[in-house]
This record gives structure tokens, sequence and C-alpha cells, in this order.
């Protein structure tokens, strides 16, 4: 959404910082998702709800048929308030606590994303006790790497996440003997914002790999999944507003190696609703110190955490001023250092008072937010309710 097309008097007697969602932007990504995604048989989209879990954005989400990824009791209910069908919703993570397994449990949801041995005992037995027999895809650890931050990297042999490939037919096998297990696939995750598309070709080879493998075992899986990772241009969030869907989903189109009647899913989170979102901020103070010039706002990392924690780059634009611009250190009210959402940039000359737009916001933004210094949570406002 270009600066210009912000409903700034709309803006001016909410309370900041707030979010700001661009309802006709999410669509047009959801559309874009849906016809490439549709180009190919067998390719099934799940929104990782964990990017963003606004009721508003998951309505208009579930709207264009998406399904869901969960990593949290907490994330499944809020897919099922939201009307996702259980049956479109995966649930990862390597920590699932008992209540959430009987929520998947009890909702027959489609399927859990295993990452341990411990875990698939406490599924089978918790899945025994109520009569029930739990789907489930053992997630591996391909030993992938990605062109990406250090701290969203997952798919390392180092990382927390997954079973090591050389368990893979041992876990397969103790899962043959467990009553109340089905395998039906596997899933894989390397990591997030990948622009590289031979990141996802290198797992393509692997997960090739492994299926020639697990063939001469006899084994043949009904789904693979290949979770999410596709990034956005958080530079040039109005000209480059729709990530390159195309791209991704004709890369596994061609490289993956699918057995017959098998399916594929994805699992995007970032790549849906990160564009259509701007965290809206109020201008409280122009400090000027001697080598520097600091725009003081009302947002702080308590609202948008990303550049705090992963040194991340989002746009800001003065909705406000025309002026010609000048260069400022953008900083938050928070009592840490780290309260910084960006040094030394250059905006149209600002004032006490002039609303800010830092953009690319709608993923890992409100949904992150925290009350630290007792601050109330920002709301989020969709644009077709304003």
């Amino acid at each position: 959404m270009a600066k210009g097309q912000f409903p700034v008097e709309k803006f001016q007697d909410l309370r900041t910082p707030f979010y700001y969602y661009d309802a006709d932007l999410l669509r047009q990504t959801l559309q874009a998702i849906q016809q490439e995604a549709g180009k190919h048989e067998g390719f099934n989209v799940h929104y990782a709800i964990k990017a963003n879990a606004n009721p508003k954005v998951l309505r208009i989400i579930r709207q264009a048929g998406l399904g869901a990824d969960c990593v949290s009791g907490g994330e499944i209910e809020a897919s099922l308030k939201a009307g996702i069908p259980a049956s479109k919703i995966v649930f990862a993570g390597v920590g699932k606590a008992d209540w959430e397994i009987n929520i998947g449990l009890d909702n027959d949801i489609f399927c859990f994303n295993v990452e341990s041995i411990p875990e698939l005992e406490v599924i089978n037995e918790m899945a025994s006790a109520k009569g029930k027999t739990a789907r489930v895809a053992f997630r591996l650890n391909p030993n992938v790497g990605a062109h990406t931050h250090a701290n969203i990297t997952t798919g390392l042999a180092e990382n927390k996440f997954g079973i090591d490939m050389r368990d893979m037919l041992k876990v397969i096998e103790e899962a043959d003997g467990m009553p109340n297990i089905k395998v039906v696939g596997l899933h894989f995750h390397i990591g997030s914002q990948i622009l590289d598309m031979g990141d996802f070709e290198a797992l393509c080879n692997r997960i090739n790999e492994l299926q020639m493998e697990l063939e001469r075992h006899h084994i043949v899986m009904e789904h693979i999944n290949v979770g999410g990772g596709l990034g956005v241009d958080y530079q040039h969030p109005n000209r480059l507003s729709i990530p390159d869907f195309k791209s991704y989903f004709d890369t596994y189109a061609k490289k993956l190696k699918l057995r017959p009647g098998q399916t594929l899913h994805f699992e995007l989170g970032r790549a849906v609703v990160a564009q259509c979102g701007s965290l809206i901020t109020r201008t409280l103070y122009i400090k000027e110190g001697s080598v520097k010039k600091f725009a003081i706002v009302d947002a702080g990392f308590t609202d948008l955490i990303r550049p705090a924690l992963y040194q991340a780059y989002h746009k800001i634009e003065n909705l406000t001023s025309n002026e010609e611009p000048d260069t400022y250190d953008v900083v938050g009210p928070i009592c840490e250092s780290t309260d910084v959402f960006a040094k030394q940039i250059d905006l149209n000359r600002t004032h006490r008072g002039d609303l800010l737009a830092i953009r690319s916001a709608g993923a890992y933004g409100e949904i992150m937010a925290s009350q630290y210094n007792c601050r109330l949570l920002p709301q989020g406002y969709m644009s077709d309710e304003l």
C-alpha cells in the first residue's frame, strides 16, 4: 500500500500505536496463492497461525480456503474459532503439552507433526485412552541450511527441531508397533524469510533421497509437508507487495519427485500476511542531540519486536508530512537501549504529532506484542472496517 493510500484522516481519532491491515492486499495475496498452487495437482496450503492470529485476518484467510499450521493448543482453538475445518489443521512444535495434544485428538485434526520418539509415545498413550487413532507425520531435520538470519534457521542438525534423518527408519518402525498411531507423512521446515529458491531446491533433493531410501524398505508416505519459509521484500513494500509465489510453487513442482497419489503440503505464514500490515505510531518528540536527531514515537519493541530481536529492517514512512527529508533515528519509549526501529533513515521532516507507518509488519508484529513496562497491547484494525 503506497503512502497516499493510507486513510490518514481516519487514523487521527484512533489511539496509537495500532496495527492497520489492508484487507484488499491480503485478499489479492491469497488469490495469488490459490492461483499458483492451484496449477499443481495435490498442492495444499496451510496458513502458519504464528505469523498473525488476529481474528479478522484469520476470517479472510479461512474464506480463501487455506488450512492452518498450528504450534500450540491456543492456535488450534483460534483456527477452529475462525471456522477453519479441523481436517485442514496440522499441529507442530517440539513441546506439545498434554492438554494441547488432547485438543488435537478431540477435534480429529488432520495431522500431528511429531518431533521425537518420546512425543510419539505420549500421543499414542493419550489416543489409546480416547479410543482414537492419531495421524502423524514425522518432522525430519534435513540438515539443509537456509540463507537467512541465524535466529530463524530450523533445518540444521544443531537446531532443536525435528528427528535426525539417521533415525528415520527406526522411528517409523517404532510407530508401526503403536496401535493408536497412523503414520501418514514426512514433515520438513528449513527456516524463514528465504528468498533464494536454491534453498528450496536443496530441500527437494534431500527429500528425494529420503523417499528413495524409504522405498527400498517398501514404505511410501501419503503426504509430504515442506513447511513454509518464503520471504517478502521488506525494502520495497509498495512495488513488491505480493511475494513470488509462482517461482516458489514451481520450484517444488519441478524439483520434488512426488509418488503417485502423494499430496504436498505447505505452511506459509509471513508470505501471506507481512505486507498487508503496518504499525501506525505517533511522533511524541523530536530530540536533537549533538550527533543525531531522534524521532521519538509512541510505539516500542513491545509492539514490534523484530528490529530489536533480529536487527530486522522495516521501511518507515511519515504519513502526515510532505516537507523535505531529514535524517533521524526512530526510537520508542521503552526503557531499553535496544528500543530502536531504525537508525539514520531519511523521513519527510517530522514534527510532534506526525503519524508514521512502519511497513511490512503484518507478520510477527501484533502476535508478538507484550505488555512490558505495563503498556497496553496494540489494537488491530482492518481497512474495510474504518
